[in-house]
């Protein structure tokens, strides 16, 4: 059995969207592309053609990723874990011992990740090392740049 990949429901509509819209709407673009190409007649030397096939794999190949992505995503929702423990869909504030920085942190599935945003993916290292844990404690995490050390400030399950 395939590995189940956790998702909210906001990151679940995400990429049905994404797939919706490539679906729909880019794919007929292509195909349309294609249908003008084989019109001009010779396909041997036909630039156009050979462009629009490979768009159209490439394109494929993305809407059955996403297809596979959506038919083995568990939608999580926030309250199946106790309010004062970091879970899938928690917000959380921590101090980067290192850094001496805050950071504002949230665990979220496939599609919704922006480490930008604080939106981290919750099988990455460094979610898997704040799972279960709570505010006052101190955690060091192991990841592939080497050791980062934490305080946990505040943690948020709304």
């Amino acid at each position: 059995m395939s590995e189940r990949i956790p998702m909210t429901r906001a990151g679940y509509d995400k990429i049905k969207a994404e797939l919706d819209h490539l679906q729909h709407v880019e794919m007929p673009k292509i195909l349309e592309r294609l249908a003008t190409a084989r019109a001009e007649g010779d396909l041997s030397e036909n630039a156009e053609y050979h462009g629009a096939r490979e768009s159209q794999g490439l394109l494929a190949a993305k809407i059955a990723a996403l297809q596979n992505k959506l038919s083995m995503a568990m939608i999580i929702e926030g309250a199946q874990f106790p309010k004062d423990e970091i879970g899938f869909g928690t917000r959380f504030r921590v101090r980067d011992l290192d850094l001496d920085e805050e950071e504002e942190f949230t665990l979220v599935g496939h599609g919704e990740e922006d480490f930008d945003q604080g939106k981290i993916l919750v099988n990455s290292p460094l979610a898997q090392g704040f799972l279960g844990k709570k505010a006052g404690q101190q955690v060091e995490i192991q990841v592939p740049q080497g050791l980062l050390r934490f305080d946990i400030l505040e943690v948020h399950n709304d």
